[in-house]
């Protein structure tokens, strides 16, 4: 979450690679440096271990701080799932 810049309770849209699915959810902070990525209640249906999830967060912002706005953008280790 420090990485990517999400709070929690924050709303955020997932993409899940592996079988298309599309969704919003809400962050919920889990163990600090865990490397876990966790989906509860319904979401957790569309996502199964092991999938490549894209998770993006949005910002309003003014027209002249988005013109040089640069977003948070985060690859974990594939093998660790950990931030390099």
């Amino acid at each position: 979450m420090d990485a990517a810049n999400i709070i929690a309770n924050e709303k955020v849209s997932i993409v899940n690679n592996n079988n298309g699915e599309r969704f919003e959810t809400y962050v919920i902070p889990g163990q600090r440096g865990s490397g876990v990525i966790c989906l509860n209640g319904a979401a957790a249906r569309l996502v199964q271990p092991g999938d490549i999830v894209i998770i993006m967060s949005y910002a309003m912002m003014e027209m002249d701080e988005a013109r040089t706005f640069k977003p948070a953008v985060v690859f974990p280790d594939t093998a660790t799932n950990k931030i390099v």
